[in-house]
This record gives C-alpha cells, structure tokens and sequence, in this order.
C-alpha cells in the first residue's frame, strides 16, 4: 500500500508516474485569507485568537482557522489522503510524521519590525517561518533518533526532499524578491517540489472596502475597490516573473503557480451562479454595510452585567456565503477554489495536485 503524502506548508510532473510514496506537505504561508491551514497558531496575542463561531460547521469548535470549517490547504491534504497538519508551535498533540504548517495570521513577507503597524497580528514573518522550517528540519531528526514514539511523530530524513511545500501568497504586504530569496533558501536545504498560490483580489474584501477610504469612481462595476486590485494583479504578474527567474536558478525544482486571484475574484463576482449570496458581506462581523467592524471581530463579545455576550456572531448558513470573517472564506468558498485547482486548470504549469506531489521537474 502506497505511503500517505508529506506535506509542509510554509503564509505556495508532467508524464506517467506511480503513486508509491507520495509526498509530505510543508506549509508557509503569509497570508490572512488561507489557507491557510493557512492559520495555523503561532505567538498568539490572546488567548482566544479564533473563538468561536470560528470552526462551527466542520469541527464544531474553534480548531485554528478563521473559518467557519476547512481551508483550501485541508482540502488539498484530503486529496493527497494526509491528516491535516499540526502546526509547527503547536505543542500539545501534534504528529508530524505526515507534514507541517508554519503558517500564521497575520504573518508578512517582510521582516516583523518594518511591518506590525501594518498587520499588527503576528511577529512569525516569512523568514522566520524559513528558519523555523529549517531547524525543524534538523531537530526532528536528532529526536527521531532516539527511537519509539518519536519515530511515529516525526518525519523520515528523506520525506523533506519529497515534500509537497505549498506557499499562500497573502495580502498583508506584497514583495517578490523577499519571497524569491525564502524559495531558494528552501531549495538549499533539499525542498524540491513548490505549489504557489497568487494572492486574491484585496479589494473585494470587506476589511478593504469598509476601513479605508475609496471614492465611489474607484468601484469598479461589480463592487470592488479597483485601486487594491490593481496592486495585488502589479504584485501577481512580478511574482509569476519571479517563478520563471527560479525555474531557471534552481534547474531540480519543480514550481506550480496558482492563479488564485482569477478564482475568487470570479466566485465573488459571479456569487449567484456558483450558488452564493451577498458576496461582499461577511458571514461573521458586527454591523456596518459589509457587517465588519476590525474591532469587534468574528466572535467578539462583551459583558453585559455580568454576563458575557456574543456580539459579533455568524450568519445562519455559511454555506451560502463566500467571506466569513470580512478577511477570510468561509469553508463552503474555499471547497469551491479547492475544486477549480485541484486538477491544474488555473496552475502553470496545468498539471493536477497529485501529479505536481511527484516533483518531477516542469518542462
């Protein structure tokens, strides 16, 4: 029987191939829309940082993700038949032996001290996710050393270079070079296969359109803030250069691009087709024309003589809505991106998921 994928995440063929040992998935991700497993728990700032509602529809808990249930990087552990990942800060219950997720909300390419003002959530930049990945990488096998469980939790030597390293470009700063550089230091230390996802269309979000101000000629005619978008298509079309440039400087590797943002800005366009409503309202919030309001966000609650109140609460049906928390997708829109990428027809190259696990270099 084949061996279960390995996935590391790091906020990221061709031919016959077999499927005997998939690979591992190694998650990096800078990015407050993903996937991110693309939210995984790194140096929280409080205690409660996805209450609930956050995870109601599919682990009926708080479970990490601000979501109402799975992200589009679940999906893609599914699909490779991986359990989905532990976060590499995550102490208490983690198994890596199938991937890892270095993934943080809030995170920013750049360094921290030049952008918290900026995000203001997480210290975990994408450096840092690098250095992280490569002590794991080293630590995990002095530990796996040492026999017994270890061995059960943590990853062989060999599942690095075999990994899937998916990285989801997010919108909390905009900057390839930085990004190019994280690549190759990957690279240096034996990851070969990259699955890179585009950022989205920024200015479709609620937590664009209701905190800065947009003057009604900067709507285009679907209700976006075009200014936003354009950067984030001025970023997409440097980093696709930059993809090319590393194809080039690492001849081993083999590098998938996603072009996310083409998807979500079709689902949030065309939300009655694909059988959404009210795409520029978040499912999750308080108040205001898009029902977001960045202080009191999904979950937010106050007390009220004593007694604690839920003020900022989710919607009745999540699955009818594309944005849950005014930044992030509900479970229901990120199944449906899942869907249009999982088979390459918005990769470059098109190849499907699985076939891009096998790290056979892109022609």
């Amino acid at each position: 029987m084949a061996s279960p994928p390995y996935t590391l995440t790091l906020l990221l063929r061709g031919g016959k191939f077999q499927i005997k040992r998939l690979l591992h998935v190694i998650s990096l991700q800078f990015s407050t829309s993903a996937t991110p497993i693309r939210t995984r728990v790194a140096c929280q700032r409080h205690s409660d940082r996805h209450p609930s509602p956050n995870g109601e529809t599919y682990f009926h808990h708080p479970a990490g993700r601000y979501s109402d249930g799975r992200l589009v990087i679940d999906f893609i552990a599914e699909s490779l038949g991986v359990p989905y990942l532990s976060a590499y800060l995550d102490s208490v219950g983690s198994n890596f032996s199938h991937g890892a997720n270095f993934a943080t909300a809030g995170s920013t390419i750049r360094p921290q001290n030049t952008t918290q003002s900026q995000s203001g959530y997480s210290p975990i930049s994408l450096n840092v996710q690098s250095v992280q990945y490569s002590d794991f990488k080293k630590r995990s096998q002095i530990i796996r050393s040492q026999g017994g469980i270890f061995e059960t939790l943590l990853p062989k030597a060999d599942y690095f270079s075999k990994a899937l390293h998916t990285i989801d470009i997010g919108q909390n700063d905009l900057t390839a070079g930085q990004f190019s550089d994280v690549v190759k230091q990957i690279y240096t230390v034996g990851g070969r296969t990259f699955w890179i996802h585009n950022t989205g269309p920024v200015g479709c979000l609620p937590y664009s359109l209701d905190r800065f101000l947009i003057t009604a000629s900067q709507i285009d005619k679907h209700g976006c803030a075009s200014p936003f978008n354009e950067v984030s298509q001025f970023f997409n079309h440097r980093l696709k250069e930059a993809v090319g440039q590393l194809r080039k400087d690492l001849p081993q590797a083999a590098i998938t691009y996603v072009d996310i943002y083409s998807l979500k800005y079709t689902l949030i366009t065309r939300a009655k087709e694909f059988g959404f409503e009210q795409p520029f309202i978040a499912c999750c919030g308080h108040g205001g024309k898009y029902n977001f309001n960045s202080q009191r966000r999904c979950g937010a609650r106050i007390t009220v003589n004593g007694t604690e109140v839920v003020i900022a609460s989710s919607c009745k049906d999540p699955s009818l809505r594309i944005i849950w928390d005014g930044v992030h997708f509900t479970e229901a829109a990120n199944k449906w991106i899942f869907e249009q990428i999982v088979n390459g027809s918005f990769s470059d190259p098109p190849v499907p998921l699985k076939m891009a696990c096998h790290g056979s270099k892109h022609p």
